[in-house]
C-alpha cells in the first residue's frame, strides 16, 4: 500500500434541512476517531489481560472560519445545530477513501480572538448506531 498525505481532502456537511454541503474550504483541520469500546474479562486465574470489543463509535473534531456564504458557507450550514435536532450525514474523503457516518452536532461555538479572527471549533458525534466504515 502507497503512502500518501492528506492533501487535497474534503469534508462535507449537512446542513439542517439534509442538504449536503461541500464547506471543505472553511474548515483548517479534521481529526476523525472511530474507537471500539473494551471490556476487560480478565479472570482472577489469568496472568495477563482478557478484553472484549463492544459497540463502535465515531467522532469528528473538526475547526474552521467564520464563512456566511450562501448555502455551503460554514456559519450557513452549522448555525442551525442548535436550533434543529437533525443527525447531520458527514462525509470526509481523502485519497478517495471515504468515511460516511451520520453524527449530532450538540454545539456550534464561534470564537473571536485578540486578532480579530472567527472561528469555530466542533466536535460532532456518531448518532445512528451504523458501524463507521471506511470505502
Amino acid at each position: 500500500m502507497a503512502k500518501k498525505s492528506g492533501l487535497g481532502a474534503t469534508l462535507a456537511v449537512d446542513d439542517g434541512t439534509g442538504t449536503s454541503r461541500a464547506t471543505s474550504n472553511d474548515f483548517l483541520s479534521v481529526s476523525v476517531s472511530t474507537p471500539r469500546g473494551v471490556q476487560d474479562i480478565t479472570g482472577i486465574d489469568k496472568s495477563a489481560i482478557e478484553r472484549l470489543l463492544l459497540l463502535a463509535d465515531a467522532k469528528f473534531d473538526y475547526s474552521g472560519v467564520f464563512s456566511d456564504t450562501a448555502t455551503t458557507g460554514s456559519h450557513v450550514v452549522l448555525s442551525t445545530a442548535s436550533s434543529t435536532s437533525v443527525n447531520r450525514l458527514h462525509t470526509y474523503t481523502v485519497q478517495s477513501k471515504v468515511l460516511a457516518c451520520e453524527m449530532i452536532i450538540p454545539d456550534y461555538p464561534l470564537s473571536r480572538g485578540a486578532d480579530g479572527a472567527l472561528t469555530f471549533s466542533i466536535s460532532a458525534m456518531l448518532s445512528d448506531g451504523s458501524v463507521p466504515t471506511w470505502a
